[in-house]
C-alpha cells in the first residue's frame, strides 16, 4: 500500500498512475478499480491526469468501454487484458457499484472525499478492500490532499498503518508543490495567488500542511472590510470601463427560525463579483407571512434589481419545490424579467473555497446595498467541532445570506476559476 499526502500539483497522482501502470504490465488479476470522489473525478484525475494517466500511459493500448454496466479501460498489457472499472466513492450508496467484483489494484484519489461509515457493509473503503481479499497481487495507491488532522481517514487508516508494520509493505510520502519539477517559480507564484496567504487552504494546498480549519472564514474580507464594499454597482462598473455581463438572482428559504434571503449579483465579463442588492425577511420577526406574501415579495424584489440591472436568473435552494412552483407562476403572472432554477448546492468547501480565490483576488465586492451578506460573510467561522471542514450553523451566523449569495455563484464556478489563473 501506498499513500502520497501533499500539496495540489506536486505529483502526486502522476507518481501513482506511472506505478499503477507498471503494476498492470506484470500484475495476474484481470478486474481493477479506480475512484475519486465522483466517477467524473475518477476519469479526470486517473484516466487522464494532464496526459500522464493509464489512458495516455497505454494509449494505442486501451479503451474505453462499458463493464458489468460501469465504466471501464481495457487495456492490452504484457500479461493480458486488464480491465480497470472506474467509480465515484463520494456518497452513501456508492458502494453498490464496485459490489460483485475482485480487485487486484485500487488506485484512488483524493481518498479523504470517498465516503466511509462504521458500517462496513456501506462503506465505500471498507467495501473496496474487501473486494481484494482473493486478489492474487493486491495493491492499493491511495493519494489526498492534506485536510483536518481530526479526519478519520488519518486515525482510521493512514496513521494506523503508518504507525503500525503492515504485513505486504506499506508506504507513506508527504509531498510539496517543490517537488513538481516542470512547474516554473512564475506558474508557482500564480497558483500561490489564488489564495489568502495563512488560510486553511493555502497551509493546505501550498504548504501540505494538515490543519484544523478554525477561527473566522473570511479573516481578510473581515480585516479590511472597506477595501471590499462600494457604494453605487454601476457606478463602479463605468468607473472600472466594465459592465454586468451576467446577473443572477438567489433564493434561500427560511423555516420560522430562520430568514428567508433575496440576493442579487453581477458578474463581469473579467470575472468580477459584485453583490449588488439584498432583501431579508426574517421569519422571527415576521412569523405570519403566507406564500401569496412571499410571492409578492419577490416579484417586487425582482422589479427593483431587473430595473436597475435587467434580466438575470434566478437560483432557489431546491428543497423547497413547493415555494419555487409558487415563483414560477409569479414569474408568468407578473411578467418577471427572469428564469427560476434549481440551485446546485454544490458542497459547502467547495463554495467557501470559491469565495475565498476571489476575496485573495480582490475579485469581490460587497454593495453597501448589502448589510446582511457583509454581516454574514465577516462573521462567518468554522464548526470547532467538525473535522469536515464545515461552518457553524448554530444560529449566530445569518448562514440563509450566505447560501443565497453561493447559490448565484455556483453555475459560473469553472468560468470564475479559470480567470483567476
Amino acid at each position: 500500500m501506498s499513500v502520497a499526502e501533499g500539496a495540489i500539483r506536486s505529483g502526486k497522482t502522476i507518481d501513482h498512475c506511472i506505478i499503477a501502470a507498471a503494476y498492470l504490465e506484470k500484475c495476474r488479476d484481470k478486474i481493477h478499480l479506480a475512484s475519486g470522489s465522483t466517477i467524473a473525478n475518477a476519469k479526470l484525475n486517473i484516466g487522464y491526469c494532464n496526459g500522464f494517466g493509464l489512458e495516455c500511459l497505454f494509449r494505442g493500448r486501451c479503451h474505453w468501454g462499458k463493464y458489468r454496466d460501469n465504466d471501464a479501460l481495457f487495456i492490452s498489457t504484457q500479461t493480458g487484458e486488464k480491465i480497470v472499472v472506474f467509480a465515484g466513492g463520494g456518497k452513501s450508496d456508492s458502494y453498490k457499484r464496485i459490489l460483485g467484483n475482485s480487485y487486484g489494484l485500487w488506485i484512488a484519489t483524493e481518498i479523504n472525499e470517498h465516503y466511509d461509515s462504521d458500517d462496513s457493509r456501506t462503506s465505500f473503503i471498507s467495501v473496496a478492500m474487501g473486494r481484494q481479499v482473493a486478489a492474487l497481487d493486491p495493491m492499493i495507491l491511495w493519494d489526498l490532499n492534506p485536510c483536518n488532522p481530526k479526519h478519520p481517514i488519518y486515525e482510521k487508516y493512514i496513521d494506523k498503518w503508518r504507525n503500525a508494520p503492515q504485513p505486504g509493505g506499506y508506504q507513506y510520502a508527504h509531498f510539496t508543490i517543490d517537488d513538481n519539477l516542470s512547474i516554473s517559480a512564475d506558474r508557482k507564484k500564480q497558483i500561490e495567488a489564488r489564495y489568502v496567504p495563512g488560510s486553511v487552504w493555502y497551509r493546505r494546498d501550498i504548504k501540505g500542511e494538515r490543519c484544523i480549519a478554525e477561527g473566522l472564514i473570511y479573516q481578510d474580507l473581515a480585516d479590511h472590510i472597506a477595501d471590499y464594499t462600494i457604494d453605487d454597482p454601476l457606478e463602479w462598473a463605468k468607473k472600472n470601463n466594465t459592465n454586468f455581463s451576467t446577473i443572477m438572482y438567489g433564493v434561500d428559504f427560511g423555516g420560522h427560525g430562520s430568514s428567508t434571503k433575496f440576493q442579487a449579483v453581477g458578474i463581469t465579463p473579467t470575472g468580477f463579483v459584485v453583490a449588488l442588492e439584498e432583501e431579508r425577511i426574517d421569519h422571527k420577526v415576521e412569523k405570519q407571512i403566507n406564500p401569496a406574501q412571499l410571492n409578492a415579495r419577490f416579484s417586487a424584489f425582482i422589479k427593483r434589481c431587473t430595473a436597475i440591472y435587467g434580466y438575470g436568473e434566478t437560483r432557489c435552494d431546491s428543497a423547497e419545490q413547493i415555494l419555487i412552483n409558487g415563483f414560477r407562476s409569479t414569474v408568468e403572472t407578473d411578467h418577471l424579467q427572469t428564469e427560476i432554477a434549481n440551485a446546485q448546492k454544490r458542497r459547502i468547501t467547495d463554495r467557501i473555497r470559491l469565495t475565498q480565490l476571489l476575496i485573495a483576488q480582490h475579485r469581490l465586492y460587497l454593495s453597501n446595498r448589502c448589510p446582511c451578506l457583509i454581516e454574514a460573510l465577516c462573521s462567518a467561522v468554522y464548526d470547532p467541532k467538525s473535522s469536515a471542514d464545515e461552518r457553524l450553523d448554530d444560529g449566530t451566523t445569518d448562514i440563509d445570506s450566505l447560501d443565497a449569495f453561493e447559490y448565484c455563484l455556483e453555475p459560473w464556478t469553472r468560468d470564475l476559476e479559470e480567470l483567476g489563473h
